[in-house]
């Protein structure tokens, strides 16, 4: 899980348990996500980065950062 890029499907955010879909064995599958730096917020729509994982379905999240060319 960690280094996999999903969506915000529920805001993610202090005191929040957010939602993120992930591609996971050839499927899409939700995950209770907290972000990785707890005052951040992401809302719905948001490509965000996979830092951490908790069995069985809990991730923390970052925003997605492109690399710049």
């Amino acid at each position: 899980m960690i280094g996999s890029r999903g969506r915000v499907t529920g805001t993610i955010g202090p005191g929040l348990v957010g939602e993120v879909l992930l591609n996971v064995r050839g499927g899409t599958e939700a995950f209770y996500a907290y972000p990785a730096d707890p005052d951040e917020t992401y809302s719905s729509g948001t490509q965000v980065l996979v830092v951490d994982f908790e069995p069985p379905r809990t991730v923390y999240v970052e925003r997605w950062q492109p690399l710049s060319r």
